[in-house]
C-alpha cells in the first residue's frame, strides 16, 4: 500500500566524476614519487687495491685496551690517569722514538662510547693521527 501518493522515491546515485578525479590525482602522485625513488639510492663503487707490499718499514703499533668498567691498558700495562694530558703523555712514552705510530684500540663491546673517544682525543693531543680498531668475527 502506498500511503504517500504523488511522492516518488529518489534512487541513490553514485557520482563517479569526483571519484575518478581523486584516483587520477593519486595515480599521478604515485608516478611522480616512484620516478624520483631511483635517485635517492646510493651508488657506491668501492676502490680496488692490489697486493703490492709497502716499502716503508712497519712500526710497532701501540695497543690501547679499555674494558667495560673503564680500565685502560697501554701495551698490556695498566694505565691510570687523571686527565687527557696525562693519558697523552703515557701514549708518548709508549711510542718512544716513533713520530707517528699506529694506535690500535681494543675496546670491550660493553665499554662506554666516551672511553673510546677519550683514547682518540688523547692520541690527537699526543700528535698521533693513525688510529685503528680491532674487531673479531661473529661466532656462527
Amino acid at each position: 500500500m502506498n500511503f504517500r501518493r504523488g511522492f516518488e522515491r529518489d534512487t541513490p546515485e553514485i557520482n563517479l566524476i569526483p571519484m575518478i578525479d581523486v584516483l587520477l590525482v593519486i595515480l599521478i602522485f604515485l608516478m611522480v614519487t616512484t620516478s624520483y625513488g631511483k635517485f635517492s639510492e646510493l651508488q657506491i663503487n668501492l676502490p680496488q687495491a692490489t697486493g703490492a707490499g709497502s716499502s716503508t718499514p712497519v712500526s710497532k703499533p701501540i695497543t690501547v685496551a679499555v674494558d667495560a668498567s673503564d680500565h685502560y691498558a697501554i701495551d698490556g700495562k695498566r694505565a691510570t690517569f687523571k686527565n687527557l694530558k696525562e693519558f697523552a703523555q703515557a701514549l708518548r712514552q709508549a711510542a718512544g722514538k716513533e713520530t707517528d705510530p699506529v694506535i690500535v684500540i681494543n675496546a670491550d663491546a660493553k665499554a662506554a662510547h666516551q672511553s673510546v673517544i677519550a683514547i682518540m682525543e688523547a692520541a690527537r693531543q699526543a700528535g698521533y693521527g693513525r688510529i685503528t680498531f680491532t674487531t673479531r668475527n661473529a661466532d656462527k
